[in-house]
This record gives C-alpha cells, sequence and structure tokens, in this order.
C-alpha cells in the first residue's frame, strides 16, 4: 500500500518528491513525509492525512534539500499520526523510508532498547533506523551498513536511507516488495512505482529480489544478495503515466481479463514472505482480531457476492470457522444474528456501493467483533468505514462487467482465508503448500489466457442463442454464477447457473438440444459427482461444453459440444484460473452480436444507490 520516492540531484529534489508522492496516491494511505539533507543537516516534515496537508505544511514550513526520500504510509504497526509517519529517524543521523512488514521487530526492538535506543514511535521500521545508525556509528558507510543489516530482518520489505554524513547518496534495497531506480543525466532516483518518476525519466532498472541500489548524483551501483555487483538491464518505460488507454486491445474489457496476471501479482506482493503470509497486511490488530474470531459474516452484490460465495468454501474448509454470505441488499433489511466475536467482511471493487456500505454502517451497531474491507479503492466509503482493510491492487477498470476486479478479490479472499486458518489449528505444511500454491497463480491466470483463440471459435456457436446453463460444484459453482453473470450482463443471452447436483430437481427440464449447458470440471475431490451430472446432459442431447483440467479432460464424458482443457492447477488456485475462459466466452459472444461490451445497456461501474 506505501510508496517510496527518494532522489539524489544537483537542485532542490523537494517538488519532485511531493510529484512522486502525488503520483502513487491512487495505492492507498494514511501519512505523508520528507525527509531532506539540508545546509542544518537532516530535517524532515511529516504530518497525518494527505499528500497535500504535507505540501501545506512545507509552504509554511519549507525545506531545501538536493538529497531526499519521501513516503506515504498505510498504518500497520502503531496508530496513523504524525509521529509514527515515515520517514523515521535514527538521533538525527540515519532516515528511513520502508514498504512492507518487519516480523522480528519485537526481538530487534528489545536488542536495541538495551543498547541505548530511545524509541520514539511504535513501528516496525524504527528498528530498521537504528539498527543502520548503530552499524554507521561503528564505521561502515551508508551502503556497507544497510547491507550489514539486511540479514537481521525477517519479513517482506522495501527500503530506501539517507544519512546526513554522506550528501548526494541513496541506498535502498528490496526483498518481497517492489523497487526500481530511475535513471537521469545528473540526477538518479528510486521509487516503488516507475509511475513515481515519469515526469523526470524514462529509463529504469527494475531491482531483483535482495538486490541492494547504491543510488548517487553522477551513478547507481547494484549488488546482489550475496553482495557482488549486478549487471540490471536498463528498460525504457515507452508508455505515459495514463494507465486507462485500450493501447492495442478493441475494448476495455479484453485489456483488463488480459492484465490479470500482472494484477494477481500485484495484489500478492508483498503479502508474502517465504511460504507464509503477512498477517499484519490487514491492518494494525490484525493478528490479535483473527485469532479471537469465531465465524465471518461476508456482504457484497453482483460480481463481488461470487468471490464470497468462494470465500465461504475456503473459511469453513480450511479454518473450520462458520462463514456466512449474503446480497447486501437482502442483510440490510433483515433481523440478523450476530455470534458472538464474528468479522464483519464487505467485499466492493468500487468501494461506493451504496448497499453494501449501509449494511456496513448498520453492522456497527450489531456488535461484530470488527469490520474488515476488501476493496480496489483506497479512499472510498467503505475502506474508511472499516476497521481493517485488504486492497485488491487491480488499478483502474473501465469496462462494467467485472474482470480484474473479480480475480485479484479472490486473489485478496484466499489470503484472508489462509491466515484464518493459520491461527485456527490449519497443519503447518498443508498452510505452506497452499501458499506456495497461491503463488503460482498468475502464471496459471496467463496460461489459461493462451485458450483465446480457442474460446472465439467457441463463441460462434453461442451467437444465435436465447438462452445457456452454466453448472459447477463447490468452489465453481460461484465460478458457475459469475459466467452466466458475464454472458448475460455483455451478450444479453439469458443465463442461469446451478450447482451442479440440483439438475434433477428443475432444470434438466430446460434440456435439450438447442440448449447450451457449459460445466467447469477441475480436479479436485467432486470431480466423480460432476461426471456424473454431465451424464445425466449428455443423455438428454444437450449441447454440452466442458471446461476440463488436462489432467482429468480425457476422462471427461463429451458428445455434440466442446472440451476446453486447461492447465492443471491446484484445487485452490482452480476458482481464479477457470474464470479466464469464461470471461473470454463472454466477451467473444458479445463482440460477434455486436453488443456495447465495454457500457451495456442498463449497467453501470459503480452502483451508488440501491
Amino acid at each position: 500500500m506505501c510508496g517510496i520516492v527518494g532522489a539524489a540531484a544537483r537542485r532542490d529534489v523537494v517538488d519532485t518528491l511531493i510529484s512522486g508522492l502525488k503520483a502513487l496516491e491512487y495505492r492507498g494511505y494514511d501519512s505523508a513525509g520528507v525527509a531532506l539533507l539540508t545546509d542544518k543537516g537532516l530535517e524532515r516534515q511529516r504530518t497525518k492525512g494527505k499528500v497535500r496537508d504535507l505540501e501545506a505544511l512545507l509552504g509554511t514550513a519549507p525545506l531545501a534539500g538536493f538529497t531526499g526520500i519521501a513516503h506515504t504510509r498505510w498504518a500497520t504497526h502503531g496508530a496513523p499520526n504524525t509521529t509514527n509517519a515515515h520517514p523515521v529517524a535514527s538521533r538525527d543521523t540515519i532516515a528511513v523510508v520502508h514498504n512492507g512488514i518487519i516480523e522480528n521487530h519485537e526481538s530487534l526492538r528489545a536488542e536495541l532498547q538495551a543498547a541505548g535506543y530511545e524509541f520514539a514511535t511504535q513501528t516496525d521500521t524504527e528498528v530498521i533506523a537504528h539498527l543502520i545508525e548503530q552499524a554507521h556509528a561503528r564505521g561502515m558507510d551508508l551502503l556497507a551498513a544497510v547491507r550489514h543489516v539486511i540479514p537481521r530482518l525477517h519479513g517482506a520489505f522495501a527500503i530506501a536511507v539517507i544519512s546526513r554524513n554522506e550528501p548526494g547518496r541513496v541506498v535502498g534495497t528490496r526483498r518481497g516488495s517492489p523497487l526500481v531506480v530511475g535513471l537521469a543525466d545528473g540526477e538518479q532516483f528510486l521509487a516503488s512505482d516507475i509511475h513515481a518518476l515519469l515526469p523526470v525519466t524514462r529509463r529504469f532498472i527494475y531491482l531483483a529480489e535482495g538486490d541492494v541500489a547504491d543510488v548517487k548524483i553522477d551513478s547507481v551501483a547494484i549488488y546482489d544478495e550475496a553482495g557482488a555487483p549486478a549487471d540490471r538491464p536498463v528498460k525504457q518505460a515507452h508508455f505515459s503515466a495514463d494507465a486507462v488507454e485500450r493501447g492495442e486491445f478493441r475494448h476495455y474489457m479484453l485489456k483488463e481479463i488480459h492484465e490479470q496476471p500482472q494484477a494477481i501479482a500485484d495484489t500478492l506482493e508483498g503479502r508474502l514472505s517465504g511460504s507464509h503470509i503477512l498477517t499484519e497486511i490487514f491492518g494494525v490488530g490484525a493478528k490479535e482480531l483473527l485469532s479471537r474470531t469465531r465465524a465471518v459474516q461476508i456482504i457484497a452484490c453482483g460480481t463481488s457476492f461470487h468471490a464470497g460465495l468462494v470465500a465461504r468454501y475456503w473459511i469453513e474448509g480450511l479454518a473450520k470457522l462458520p462463514c456466512n454470505v449474503e446480497i447486501a441488499s437482502e442483510y440490510r433489511y433483515r433481523e440478523c444474528v450476530v455470534q458472538p466475536d464474528t468479522l464483519f467482511v464487505s467485499i466492493s471493487q468500487s468501494g461506493e456501493t451504496a448497499d453494501t456500505l449501509a449494511a456496513l454502517k448498520s453492522a456497527k451497531a450489531k456488535g461484530y467483533l470488527a469490520t474488515l474491507a476488501v476493496c480496489n479503492v483506497p479512499e472510498s466509503s467503505i475502506v474508511r468505514e472499516s476497521d481493517l482493510s485488504l486492497m485488491t491492487r487491480a488499478g483502474p477498470e473501465i469496462g462494467v462487467a467485472s474482470t480484474k476486479a473479480f480475480t485479484t478479490q479472490l486473489a485478496a479472499l484466499s489470503l484472508l482465508a489462509l491466515e484464518l486458518a493459520r491461527h485456527h489449528g490449519i497443519d503447518p505444511q498443508r498452510y505452506e503448500a497452499l501458499v506456495r500454491q497461491l503463488q503460482t497463480l498468475p502464471g496459471a491466470v496467463n496460461a489459461a489466457l493462451a485458450l483465446d483463440g480457442e474460446i472465439r471459435q467457441l463463441a460462434e456457436r453461442f451467437v444465435s442463442k436465447q438462452h445457456a446453463l452454466f453448472l459447477g460444484r463447490g468452489t465453481q459453482f460461484p465460478i458457475a454464477m459469475e459466467g452466466a453473470l458475464k454472458l448475460k450482463e455483455i451478450s444479453y443471452i439469458h443465463a442461469e447457473a446451478y450447482a451442479a447436483g440440483e439438475l434433477k430437481h428443475g432444470p434438466l427440464a430446460l434440456v435439450d438440444e438447442e440448449m447450451p449447458v457449459i460445466a467447469v470440471a477441475p480436479n479436485d475431490h467432486l470431480l466423480e459427482k460432476l461426471k456424473s451430472n454431465i451424464e445425466e446432459v449428455r443423455a438428454r442431447g444437450g449441447e454440452l461444453y466442458v471446461l476440463a483440467d488436462a489432467d482429468v479432460a480425457q476422462h471427461m464424458p463429451h458428445a455434440n459440444g466442446k472440451m476446453i482443457t486447461l492447465p492443471p492447477c491446484g484445487e485452490l488456485i482452480a476458482p481464479a484460473v477457470f474464470t479466464v475462459p469464461l470471461q473470454l466466452l463472454a466477451y467473444h459472444v458479445a463482440v460477434l452480436r455486436g453488443t456495447d461490451v465495454d457500457q451495456p445497456r442498463n449497467l453501470a461501474k459503480s452502483v451508488t444507490v440501491e
């Protein structure tokens, strides 16, 4: 969530630092600050609130310097206030900005306090500043001090550091959180996102995991995790800072479908350390709250509701906690019984969905343990109203029919489910295996996108249809619901989804040679049951289309339809992976039918009314 900007130049860098922070505001934050090497030494300005508040503060108490670092912070350790805002300093010599979480900060804090260091903040970051100052005071230069400290830090982080004793130098490093170097003539930069630096350079070096960057006014040196000089390629950015252009894609929806591997990777980045999840990503006090949670209530609307339904299977199956999922517009108008220690989770792409926001506000008076928002817009009402939050990092989504917002919601909710499971007794080896599986999700989604051509051909069979039936079991039942919703939203074909075991209880009456039936068939524990349901369709001459895991495709029944084979994937990530061909199917059918793909009739992107 946090943002980093650093600069070493022959000019005052304050405007560059502030401009960079403004470019990173989309990531969400609750405080902002700068540290500069000035004529008086190391000086800082920090404030709770927005970059505009920091800018106003600098207007009344200006700073100027040729070397500086700046930060926007989303609180994880310590309340969101000026005292805990970054940059964090040590003995007026070292200033640090930090994205990520230092898991062993408590033991390091105790060690440093015993050595005489006084702590001014509640942050985990302050231990980094004091450790670097300690090494620096023993005679190490800034680069050596940072490299000395890195092995002592457990967790995920990106760091930028300056020293009062070494003007014209910024040292940065990353492990699990992004950091890039920006190159220019007579000035060099660091940032957590290239968008912060596009106004000043288009040449970038992307630091690899464990890299340390020694950034000086006229030079940049990169060292790998072992300390050896590293030759990292310089990349030229050819795009503008505008993230909402269609580019080579015919529609925003198609662009956003293809952006999903990166969006999911962004949602996971900085939130995993090795084979476990960093609990603090949910906010201050998350560890205690998740440990106390005895039940979960999820509310959402539309596509977000489908994500919540998938999460229920995960939370109950992995964490063994009861989980209820409701449509927000129904929840807010009924009398509900709240079980003790229930975590209230609201899911919304925009964070402004009227029914979801109203449900969240009403929940505050009902005795829930805490409220958690899963959302794509950090400054939205739902995030501001919630105790905890987890951003999906999907980036701008222009198409009305949600795609990457949905799969990043699944990624975020899987983090929540796994963390609840870790705090409620899941076998550690199973937990670690599932975290490793989650790390393969961006690649698996990218492999599913390779089916685009095959799905485009399949779409031709749907152009003249007026109805379609989608089937799934377990976590794939909500995915079937999402597939049906996408098809009806943008192609205007009437589509319904059913749990496959319900076929005999009514829907089978609709099946004939004119009814396309789409079945979602991953390689999971319900596969044999699903095969029986597919046989029921085949026996009645239904037009059957099966999305099947490659490991089981050859054993799946099919007749007058088609088999689409997906790359093998684990059961945890299968919902997101199997979503992709359903999105592509809806898109290509809509294009062939000539509908307005990005702005389907009667629908809006953010539903801010009942």
